[in-house]
């Protein structure tokens, strides 16, 4: 059986996005296949991010930042486009043909955090560990509204 396509969508790919990717395909990758992009994608993803997501034993160093307008131009075709920005951000994300469902999860921005190193860091994990519950309870979801579709 073919696995359900998901793409995560955030402002720049560089840290909530990523997450939500590695998180699904950590968690769900035997139903799921997980990608990532970004309205304005950043040049890299953020060090802090690649950081805490290490400390979980998830390795996001090879991770590349990407557009969703160049996968959107690509022709991909997914099941869900999953938004994890603000509103207004989400608002400007292309609509993919194909598209079974387009969710939004309100997730702010860990590094607008501000702050010192180590309080941008705490909020890194606070936003990873809140992402891990997100994607947990959403799998959950999906395997039960799977099992029940005629």
């Amino acid at each position: 059986m073919a696995k359900i396509k998901v793409l995560f969508v955030c402002s720049e790919n560089t840290t909530r996005s990523q997450m939500a990717q590695a998180w699904l395909t950590h968690l769900c990758g035997d139903r799921f296949e997980a990608h990532s992009a970004g309205i304005h994608p950043g040049k890299e993803v953020h060090p802090f991010a690649v950081r805490v997501m290490k400390e979980v034993g998830i390795d996001l160093s090879a991770h590349r930042t990407q557009s969703v307008f160049d996968v959107y131009k690509s022709g991909a075709v997914f099941n869900y486009i999953i938004t994890v920005c603000d509103q207004a951000s989400a608002e400007k994300c292309p609509v993919f043909l194909g598209l079974v469902r387009q969710i939004h999860w309100d997730v702010p921005d860990p590094s607008d955090h501000g702050g010192s190193d180590q309080e941008e860091l705490q909020a890194m994990r606070e936003m990873r560990d809140a992402m891990r519950d997100s994607i947990e309870q959403w799998c959950l979801q999906s395997k039960d509204s799977l099992n029940h579709t005629p």
